[in-house]
């Protein structure tokens, strides 16, 4: 570990328990080499890193994966979080959310259900998860209102469901959703795979924008509706994660720390393991959470730049898997000399032929392995 330097706690603890889930999305972000990643942690381990980041000052725990609820411990790990005073979150597709589980939860002090729908469509759900999965997510929204959850609805957006934007809010609205949160996809790990296949047009974006605003006027206080541009379609980046090793603390399944969602993309960063050191030293004092905090780090045109405080420079996972240098200007940035790589990205998707273009590649154990 490095000298501890100055830093502020994290205060969002993402707690990704394992990469195994059910369903197969074009567009997860987990790594595409996740099947070649070391054992999980178990109960013990993840209690005491829990514990661990609650002491540092972290105030928020996401449940996160592939699918947590694969994990037979989800109780025991929500109920010890609960304890600890953190407002705990499952970040679910539903698949394993039946009534006796939902039950163990809200007795464990659960507070917050994200449930992931990919269309309005049983067709194009299904098929955009590879599996069956419609029907049992709608029963799964229907047992979140009965057990008395706030019911918040997620959707990952890209070209083929774009167009059904109006149709998913009015599900939304039909279940009962508080909170819709439309997700462009944003290109990691097996979404970067099928870029090519996924990349709405400006001109489907334009038009989902209208109509989301459009129904956010309709909804009124019924429903608050988010919708998150996609990168590509910026001229100026986003702070992710509100800046590196500032506020999120992720987790992976094998104990691995990151700084971001994305961080394991980026060759050469020494990420440490919560298996060989404790949480405070790895926030504090590891080269891989200090490697991008600060602006000591920045090249030009981002050392000069009078934004650099706003957006930090952008995602460093996506600067490097555009660029090939983390330390690049995101080239989501017009003053990046990279941006010409985002807008061809965006002048292909127009283009797209209408015939003959690669099948999607799935999240899959096989696939997973071939890229190992």
């Amino acid at each position: 570990m490095n000298e501890t330097v100055s830093a502020s706690p994290p205060l969002w603890l993402l707690a990704e328990l394992t990469y195994r889930c059910p369903l197969h999305c074009a567009f997860c972000y987990n790594p595409v080499d996740f099947a070649s990643h070391g054992p999980e942690l178990d109960t013990d381990a993840w209690r005491r890193v829990i514990a661990e980041a609650r002491a540092l000052g972290a105030a928020q725990i996401g449940f996160s994966g592939g699918e947590p609820l694969v994990r037979d411990d989800l109780e025991v790990l929500v109920a010890h979080a609960r304890t600890l005073g953190y407002y705990t979150n499952l970040i679910t597709s539903g698949v394993g959310l039946n009534e006796t589980r939902i039950a163990a939860l809200k007795e464990a002090g659960l507070d917050h259900i994200q449930l992931s729908f990919q269309d309005s469509t049983r067709e194009l759900n299904d098929f955009l998860s590879s599996t069956r999965t419609f029907e049992l997510k709608r029963n799964v929204a229907r047992l979140i209102k009965a057990y008395g959850y706030p019911m918040v609805l997620n959707c990952v957006l890209h070209r083929f469901n774009l167009p059904h934007v109006a149709q998913i809010i009015e599900m939304a609205l039909d279940i009962g959703a508080e909170y819709l949160e439309l997700a462009n996809t944003q290109y990691y790990g097996w979404a970067l795979l099928n870029r090519e296949q996924l990349m709405p047009t400006a001109e489907q974006l334009r038009e989902a924008e209208d109509t989301v605003n459009r129904y956010r006027k309709l909804a009124g206080d019924r429903c608050k509706i988010l919708f998150v541009v996609p990168d590509y379609f910026e001229q100026r980046p986003k702070a992710c994660m509100n800046g590196w090793g500032s506020v999120f603390l992720g987790i992976a399944p094998d104990g691995a720390a990151l700084p971001c969602h994305a961080a394991r993309s980026l060759p050469g960063l020494d990420l440490p393991n919560v298996r060989d050191a404790s949480v405070a030293d790895i926030w504090y004092g590891s080269s891989a959470f200090n490697a991008f905090r600060g602006d000591d780090w920045m090249r030009e045109p981002c050392r000069s730049c009078d934004e650099r405080s706003v957006d930090h420079g952008g995602c460093r996972c996506q600067a490097y898997l555009l660029t090939g240098d983390a330390r690049a200007a995101d080239p989501v940035c017009s003053k990046s000399p990279h941006h010409g790589e985002v807008e061809r990205a965006v002048t292909l998707a127009r283009r797209r032929p209408g015939g003959d273009e690669r099948p999607l590649l799935f999240r899959s154990m096989a696939a997973s392995r071939g890229h190992d």
